[in-house]
This record gives C-alpha cells, structure tokens and sequence, in this order.
C-alpha cells in the first residue's frame, strides 16, 4: 500500500511537467491553449509547470538516495 501511494504522489508531479512540456510545445506551434490570453504567457507557464514538476521528482530520487547512502560525497548532508 505505501508504495502504491509513493506511486500517486510521483504520478501528479510527472503530469504536471508533461503538460508543461505540451503547453511550450504549442507554443512553439502557435496553438493557444484557454485560459492563456498570450503565447509568451502560455509558454512561461509551461516552464514553470515542467520545472516544478522535474524539481519535485529529483527532489524525491536524491532524498531517496541519500537514505540509502548511494550518492557521492558531495551530494552527502554534512
């Protein structure tokens, strides 16, 4: 069960920059998505949303890591 919600909370992450990587891509495209007015605007949240979402995963891979004493020593906490 514990890794089944582990599963859920990475899951929403990974949606989050997938669709951030989808609003850049249209952009670039020139699709205008709805609740955006401008094309700059829709691609800023598109990077917000995929930086927020990779931050997140490689957040929980390091923490994750460093439980387990598998990073280098200078990614060790002190």
């Amino acid at each position: 069960m514990v890794r089944l919600i582990a599963l859920l909370i990475m899951l929403i992450p990974g949606l989050l920059a997938a669709y951030g990587i989808k609003l850049m891509r249209d952009m670039v495209f020139g699709i205008l998505q709805n609740p955006f007015p401008y094309l700059w605007l829709q691609f800023l949240a598109g990077l917000l949303f995929f930086l927020i979402g990779l931050g997140f995963i490689a957040g929980f891979i390091l923490h994750r890591d460093r439980k387990k004493n598998k990073v280098q020593p200078r990614f060790q906490r002190k």
